[in-house]
């Protein structure tokens, strides 16, 4: 199992690489409705690997994890979301949820 530093070195190199390609291929994924939503499962992806930065980061300076670890990487996931397109802002607060529940022990 990786340890804090490795994960959150892992998630920040994650973090930085789908939101260079999303930005990349902001077009692409504007054009049409389908690509459209796939922005939004992209950017709460950038949610999930960012909730993931932040928590480790948190747990190896030694702060308490909480709530405002989720609310600073949903903001930013959804401000990437909407660079593409004002649809993706709401598809990825729909994609969100579902991944949140998948992964509890990022909220802990």
């Amino acid at each position: 199992m990786a340890g804090p530093g490795s994960s959150m070195l892992y998630s920040f190199l994650l973090f930085a690489v789908i939101l260079s390609l999303q930005e990349m291929y902001r077009g692409k994924l504007a054009s049409s409705e389908l690509f459209t939503i796939l922005g939004g499962f992209i950017s709460s992806l950038i949610f999930v690997v960012l909730l993931t930065f932040i928590g480790n980061f948190q747990e190896a300076c030694g702060i308490r994890t909480g709530w405002g670890a989720v609310l600073l990487a949903e903001a930013i996931a959804l401000v990437a979301a909407s660079t593409v397109h004002r649809v993706c802002v709401t598809t990825c607060f729909e994609w969100r949820n579902p991944l949140r529940s998948k992964y509890p022990c990022l909220i802990s």
